[in-house]
């Protein structure tokens, strides 16, 4: 019996589900999903001191390959009154008509899906949106490591902050490498490495000496508080965490994942978070046995050596099935 929550049981990322949605290609799911809740979340806070958030365009694309419809719309569709009928393949059209197969005649050409990003801009007094401030990314798979994609990411943010934008970049991918060569690399299990990480970068008053602000976290750490720079010495305080346990909540995710069972790749992770995940894990086994409302959590972790905590991991699956 799967044992799920509605509530979020880890402190920030839910290692769980960004496992699944990396390793089965389903970012999508997540990805505007949670830029809407941060475009509210903001716009709400930034009114009152005379800026606006909106929605725009992303920096980054996302190939068909990240999760292919599988049910597209025609404008005309043809159905067979007799779907009995086998299948075959069409007879020569005649007429002198150029024969092709669907291979040849169609070009290996990726259909573009934008991503959302938001962009906070000045507020005029008669509520026009004035310049653009600052512009705040969520990183898809896609769009990080060596592809062509990523490339082309890295190419239009160079713009952007030569133009004199914030730049706010959330990286909650564990599995591909940072975008700033600066950094140690989690994926290569460099010393001090993290998981995840919001990077906001300020190219005022000069793009190549602006300040940075690079905060750092791992697997069951709160998603940090970050400041971003506005204009005229203005800044807003921003609680992303706060944001993604309410996109967790409202998403119902919870009912997307099991936490008596490891998440997808768990090889993938450090062995200090693969520690923390099945802590986390057992905390939740332990009232999920007890009967507790796991609606109440979070509940508190033990501090339990990995393979002992796998070996009772398993002694409490095995608990749950035998009262179920």
């Amino acid at each position: 019996m799967p044992v799920r929550s509605v509530v979020n049981q880890f402190l920030g990322v839910n290692a769980h589900l960004h496992s699944f949605w990396q390793g089965m290609g389903k970012w999508n799911r997540f990805h505007n999903y949670y830029v809407a809740q941060l475009m509210g979340a903001l716009k709400a806070k930034l009114l009152p001191m005379g800026y606006t958030a909106e929605l725009e365009e992303s920096l980054q694309i996302r190939r068909l390959g990240d999760d292919r419809p599988r049910r597209p719309k025609a404008d005309v569709i043809v159905r067979d009154l007799e779907p009995g009928r086998v299948s075959q393949s069409s007879p020569s059209p005649g007429n002198g008509a150029q024969m092709l197969t669907v291979e040849e005649l169609l070009e290996e050409v990726d259909t573009e899906h934008p991503y959302s990003a938001v962009v906070i801009y000045e507020r005029l007094p008669d509520f026009r949106t004035g310049d653009a401030v600052a512009w705040i990314e969520l990183l898809s798979p896609s769009n990080k490591g060596e592809s062509s994609d990523a490339n082309a990411y890295l190419g239009k943010r160079w713009i952007l902050l030569e133009q004199g934008l914030i730049f706010v970049e959330v990286d909650y991918l564990h599995e591909t490498p940072p975008t700033f060569h600066k950094l140690t690399d989690y994926t290569q299990n460099e010393p001090g490495s993290h998981s995840y990480r919001i990077v906001v970068l300020d190219p005022r008053p000069n793009f190549r000496t602006g300040p940075t602000s690079i905060n750092e976290f791992d697997v069951d750490n709160a998603i940090p508080n970050v400041t971003i720079p506005l204009n005229a010495g203005d800044s807003l305080r921003f609680d992303f965490g706060e944001v993604y346990q309410k996109t967790f909540i409202d998403g119902l995710y919870g009912y997307d994942m099991d936490y008596a069972e490891l998440p997808l790749n768990f090889d993938r992770y450090s062995k200090d978070d693969q520690t923390r995940i099945a802590a986390r894990m057992l905390a939740v086994l332990e009232a999920a046995c007890n009967d507790v409302d796991l609606e109440t959590g979070l509940f508190p972790v033990k501090v339990v050596e990995l393979e002992m905590a796998l070996s009772q991991i398993e002694a409490l699956k095995k608990q749950l099935g035998e009262q179920t």
